[in-house]
């Protein structure tokens, strides 16, 4: 039986916080579920953000978007108030940058 991703969840430090970083930089929308959860849907994955008062440091999986447009991508991700912690760099297949959002989740954002 196949299996695929439907759906990923993060914890975060600040729901409000988290909400305007990722509209801001992807313009995503988010549909509330209580002042401690917000879900969103990409257009292609669904997934959420849970608050978490005192969430632990704790290793993420590594969630990886794609843009064609990938040093606009860049831009505005720090602009939205992202970290950058890998410049775009070259792989097979691509180039892509790494980034850390406003609670310290790592992602990173692909091109061909």
């Amino acid at each position: 039986m196949p299996t695929s991703i439907n759906y990923i969840e993060f914890y975060c430090k600040d729901i409000q916080a988290i909400k305007s970083f990722y509209s801001k930089a992807f313009d995503w929308k988010f549909t509330d579920y209580g002042p401690e959860y917000a879900a969103f849907n990409d257009g292609v994955l669904s997934g959420g953000f849970d608050q978490i008062a005192d969430m632990p440091e704790a290793a993420n999986p590594l969630v990886v978007l794609y843009s064609d447009a990938l040093e606009a991508c860049l831009e505005k991700v720090k602009a939205s108030g992202g970290t950058i912690v890998k410049e775009i760099y070259a792989f097979p297949g691509g180039r892509r940058f790494h980034f850390k959002d406003p609670s310290g989740n790592v992602l990173a954002v692909w091109s061909e």
